[in-house]
Formats: structure tokens, C-alpha cells, sequence
């Protein structure tokens, strides 16, 4: 069991990194050592004392990191997990896991072929009103489960626009808020299936609202509806939980952090310090950790459903 911090590899110095460095200070099982970008601007703008790097794979082979964070475009994560779980290093990937379902089997059959822990960083199930919701209805019957994951997409780029291109993205709001909206479904779920999906998109053809309907399997009767959507003025997401007995609990993610996107601070220090865990022997991770296979599948499962449905996605 290591003593000493584990050195830290950041891939990506996009919207998403500041949260990941902010807490490999704060965590005292954390020492941010490398950070990674294809681009000079950030690496210019980018202040600490880790060693820069353009390439990913001169990172891992010169810095040598105990564990790698790998926050680029969503195209991007097969290449870049690829390459680190094949030499050993243990990673924790940004949702989606990969771009489809064949590319997140590819990681997740690498991780098990060299053993090495890959971690799928869902951040909201670490948010707290989450984990207060989850502890009061474990155990418990429930009927029905909602979750809302609403947001103007472009009031959160934080400068990366490809997010807008479904290409790099994987789809639209489906493909990139889905897993974190379907992810929660699981946690308070088990095994679910789509049943049902209607989506909307814009004249780029890029998907900005969706409503997926799913049935229980580990929770047979219990169903769920999770409601995206990337044109919503403002920024709502929510739980809402009914109970076989008729009680409903409600999960508000972002409240009790006022400032825009002041919640992600804590969920991704929670992140890492369970990832710390894992890296560090004193924890488990499934393959994909916390299900990212599980809801790439279910992204396809739900673009698949809505073009059966309808004839042509809405």
C-alpha cells in the first residue's frame, strides 16, 4: 500500500480540468504531476508546478504518473485510455466513456486484460443531495424515479465547442448529459431498459431535448424518466423519487451552491478521493467503473428506440 501521494496525470485542459487539479491539491492522497493538452494556449495559461506536455504518450512514458485523468473531447477518450491502461496506469475517463458502446467494450476488455482499474467519472452520484436521497431509499420499494438535467448548452462550453458537433460529442444532449442523467437512474435502480425515447433536434441536427422512459430490471414495476435538455434557460437538474408506499423524496443538485457550477467542486473531489481508493488498493472498481459501459448502452439503446419509434429522431 502506497504511503506517498499518488502522482497525477491530467489529459485535457479543458472545461473540466480546473475541477480535477482543484481537488489533486486539496486531497492530500493526490500530487498533481503532469498535465497534458494538443493545444499551447491552455498549457500557456495553465499555472502549477506540473510538468507540461503536448502528447499523451510522451506524458505517460516521461512523467511516469501513478494514475491518469482523462479529460478530453469525447472522440478522444478511446485513444488516450487506450494507451495508458496499456502501460499499466490506472484511469479515471470523463463520461461518456467512449464515443459507442464497441469502443467502451475495447476499454473496459483492456482494463481486465492488463488489470488495471478504469474508473468512468459520474459525477453527480457523488453530489450530496444524491448521496442523502440514495441512503433514504436504499432498502426501500420504489415506483417511480425522474431525473431533470436541464441546461443552455452554450452558457457551458467553457470555450469547447465541440461540444456542438456530434461528431466529436457522440450526439447531442443524449450522448453527453445522458450518461450522468441515466447513471442516477441506475444507482437508485439497478439494471434498467429503455422503453421508450423522443428526441429533438435542431436544424444542425444536433439533439437538444430527449425524454427516455425506462423499465426496472433489478426493480421489476419500477420505472423511470429522465428528461434532457440543451436549450433550457437556466439550469435545472433535479431527482424526484416515488416510493411504493406513495412518499416522494426530491434531490436538488445544485442546491445550496449559488455560484454557477459551484457543485461540481465537491463531487469531483469525491471523485478523486475514492479514486485515490481504488489506485491505492483499499477499494474496488468494476469494470468501467460505476457502469460506463452500462450507460453507452443505454444512449444507444435510447437513439436506437427513438428512430424505431418514429420513423425519423424528432
Amino acid at each position: 500500500m502506497m504511503t506517498r501521494p499518488l502522482r497525477l496525470g491530467v489529459v485535457g485542459l479543458g472545461a473540466i480540468a480546473p475541477y480535477y487539479l482543484a481537488a489533486a491539491e486539496r486531497l492530500p492522497g493526490w500530487e498533481p504531476a503532469a498535465v497534458c493538452d494538443a493545444r499551447a494556449e491552455p498549457l500557456e495559461r495553465f499555472e502549477g508546478p506540473a510538468a507540461r506536455y503536448r502528447d499523451h504518450r510522451t506524458l505517460l512514458a516521461e512523467a511516469r504518473p501513478d494514475a491518469l485523468v482523462v479529460a478530453v473531447p469525447n472522440h478522444a477518450h478511446l485513444a488516450v485510455c487506450q494507451d495508458a491502461l496499456a502501460a499499466g496506469v490506472p484511469v479515471c475517463v470523463e463520461k461518456p466513456l467512449a464515443l459507442t458502446a464497441v469502443e467502451g467494450r475495447l476499454l473496459t476488455d483492456l482494463a481486465l486484460r492488463h488489470d488495471v482499474p478504469l474508473v468512468t467519472a459520474f459525477h453527480r452520484r457523488y453530489n450530496s443531495a444524491v448521496v442523502t436521497l440514495a441512503r433514504e431509499v436504499a432498502g426501500r420499494d420504489i415506483r417511480a424515479v425522474r431525473v431533470r438535467y436541464l441546461e443552455r448548452i452554450e452558457e457551458h462550453l467553457g470555450g469547447e465547442d465541440w461540444y456542438l458537433d456530434p461528431a466529436l460529442c457522440g450526439g447531442g444532449c443524449v450522448a453527453d448529459n445522458g450518461p450522468n442523467a441515466l447513471d442516477l437512474v441506475r444507482l437508485l435502480l439497478g439494471e434498467v431498459i429503455v422503453s421508450g425515447c423522443e428526441i429533438q433536434r435542431d436544424a444542425t441536427g444536433l439533439d437538444r431535448q430527449a425524454v427516455i422512459r425506462l423499465d426496472g430490471l433489478d426493480s421489476p414495476g419500477a420505472t423511470a424518466t429522465v428528461h434532457l435538455d440543451w436549450s433550457y434557460p437556466g439550469e435545472l437538474k433535479d431527482i424526484e423519487v416515488e416510493l411504493a408506499d406513495g412518499e416522494v423524496l426530491y434531490a436538488d443538485m445544485l442546491a445550496g451552491h449559488s455560484g454557477f457550477k459551484t457543485s461540481l467542486w465537491h463531487e469531483y473531489e469525491a471523485i478523486l478521493a475514492e479514486f485515490a481508493a481504488v489506485v491505492g488498493g483499499t477499494a474496488a472498481a468494476g469494470p468501467g467503473g460505476h457502469g460506463g459501459l452500462a450507460a453507452l448502452q443505454l444512449v444507444e439503446a435510447a437513439y436506437a428506440c427513438a428512430t424505431a419509434t418514429t420513423g425519423a429522431v424528432r
